[in-house]
């Protein structure tokens, strides 16, 4: 049975590998980062962190075993600021990069005859990765917070699982630009693979794990993006061996949360002396939404 007949894309599925205590996760984005990405005009080095970022949030996210949300960001000395990907286990989506414009010409000029393109680490710099979970309800909310390490924020995401959840972790993502008409298109793919805790019955599951990181190592980064093939056929392609099962495909789509509500109930947390300091000529404070760009006009 095949779920993401071609064009399908847009969404987060779950695989286990039928012998071995493996698991994992696959996410496709297209009209939804698209979406995002259309917000803003950010320049190509930056939609593509800002993509690679999205992949990853709706990665870990769809695994989470609670509604809720998953909040990525890092954070940094570079000329990044900071990248935010905020995942609703629902399936919405929304992100935004905040960055220094004239550092990141000079970082663009610096690496010219570079053949790489500028990586997480060479943009954000010296800094941290952080996981929130945010749980529906009257659960508590949880912050992971580890140093960013590597060139990837899929290694920044594989040393987070190693230091605070200690959970052997494999992650690739993918991020792919073509030019139309209309502008560019973007498409995103990520795919993860963890191993199950051993216990009495599995007894030590490392060499399974590595069996099975063997083999994903073989995953292309063009197979992630490429949408006209289907996910079961390349899952087929790495792990048909060991046999893998794919279940059911999980929308994802972009969705801001803002509201005239939201923002208007932010305003009035300032105090009056503050509120007044917002006043833009026409009477009104002008608040602009950094994932999705729009503007609320709020009467004071």
């Amino acid at each position: 049975m095949s779920n993401d007949t071609p064009p399908y894309q847009d969404f987060s599925a779950r695989f286990v590998i039928d012998t071995l205590p493996v698991h994992g996760r696959v996410v496709r984005l297209g009209d939804s980062l698209n979406a995002i990405l259309a917000a803003h005009s950010y320049p190509d080095e930056i939609a593509h962190l800002v993509s690679e970022a999205c992949a990853l949030a709706v990665l870990v996210g769809s695994a989470l075993k609670f509604e809720g949300r998953l909040i990525m960001q890092a954070q940094g000395e570079g000329c990044v600021r900071y990248v935010v990907a905020d995942y609703d286990t629902r399936g919405g989506l929304r992100a935004f990069c905040r960055y220094d414009e004239t550092e990141l010409k000079d970082l663009i000029a610096a690496n010219a005859s570079e053949f790489t393109s500028l990586g997480a680490r060479a943009l954000i710099g010296k800094g941290t990765f952080i996981m929130t979970l945010d749980p529906d309800g009257q659960m508590d909310r949880y912050q992971g917070v580890t140093p960013i390490e590597g060139d990837s924020l899929s290694l920044c995401a594989e040393h987070y699982f190693a230091q605070s959840e200690q959970i052997p972790t494999q992650i690739k993502l993918a991020v792919s630009r073509e030019d139309s008409g209309d502008g560019p298109v973007w498409r995103a793919g990520g795919a993860m693979i963890q191993a199950i805790a051993g216990d009495l019955s599995r007894g030590e599951t490392r060499e399974a794990f590595d069996h099975i990181r063997a083999l994903f190592a073989t995953l292309g980064e063009d197979e992630l993006t490429d949408f006209s093939l289907e996910t079961e056929r390349l899952l087929y392609r790495l792990f048909h061996e060991d046999g893998v099962r794919l279940s059911t495909f999980k929308d994802v789509y972009q969705q801001c949360r803002c509201s005239q509500e939201r923002v208007e109930s932010l305003v009035q947390s300032f105090s009056p002396e503050e509120q007044n300091d917002m006043i833009e000529p026409d009477g009104k404070v002008h608040i602009t939404c950094e994932y999705c760009s729009k503007t609320y006009f709020i009467s004071l």
